[in-house]
């Protein structure tokens, strides 16, 4: 089986020391892919907390499709698509006030292409963002 790391310079830097995806076979496994901006790491609707951990605002709308928009840079840079991604586990810090908008934001993207999906709540995530997907799609 081949295998190959996938990097793109179009992605935002993986905040660890890991490829934004790897190919093994026909599959491409991707690293966790969160909404940050390539060059700036900014994160669209704002990051969920201050520097000192305060709770702030933020628009879990656009970190989901800034996600979607990575995942998809990620994705074309190693010559797949959105349409070939089969199964993606959402992370969310939190579920209750979150998940229907970032819901949406999937219909909008995935629902035609009938990939397999769970959802977590989790504590944290590396970076202040409210939603990371990891997703696995054909090469």
């Amino acid at each position: 089986m081949s295998e190959q790391e996938i990097r793109s310079d179009n992605a935002p830097d993986p905040v660890g020391a890991y490829p934004h995806a790897r190919r093994a076979g026909e599959f491409l496994f991707l690293s966790g892919v969160g909404p940050r901006q390539p060059g700036t790491d900014e994160i669209p609707g704002g990051p969920i907390c201050d520097s000192a951990g305060g709770a702030l605002d933020y628009d879990v709308v656009a970190q989901t499709e800034a996600v979607v928009a990575n995942v998809r840079t990620i994705l074309e840079a190693a010559g797949s698509s959105l349409d070939k991604v089969v199964d993606v586990t959402v992370f969310l810090v939190n579920m209750e006030k979150d998940f229907a908008a970032m819901n949406q934001v999937w219909a909008s993207h995935f629902e035609s292409v009938g990939a397999a999906r769970t959802t977590i709540e989790v504590g944290a995530l590396p970076t202040p963002i409210a939603v990371e997907f990891k997703v696995t799609a054909l090469a």
